[in-house]
């Protein structure tokens, strides 16, 4: 596995990002109560690896606006 340093130490496989996920959930209840389809989506590519955190915020702020 290759270190990429844009998920962090604690979320280099898509097993580690699911976590870090859940435990964002678990801290701001609202990431999974009031996801959209798009918001799951966007989780998703995450968890694989296509897309950072901050890359999700940013898009789901877009979408907000």
């Amino acid at each position: 596995m290759t270190y990429d340093p844009r998920f962090g130490p604690d979320a280099q496989t898509p097993q580690q990002r699911a976590y870090v996920l859940t435990q964002l959930q678990a801290v701001y209840p609202r990431l999974k109560t009031k996801a959209t389809a798009y918001a799951h989506h966007l989780y998703a590519r995450y968890v694989a690896g296509e897309l950072t955190w901050p890359d999700v915020r940013q898009a789901l702020d877009l979408a907000a606006s």
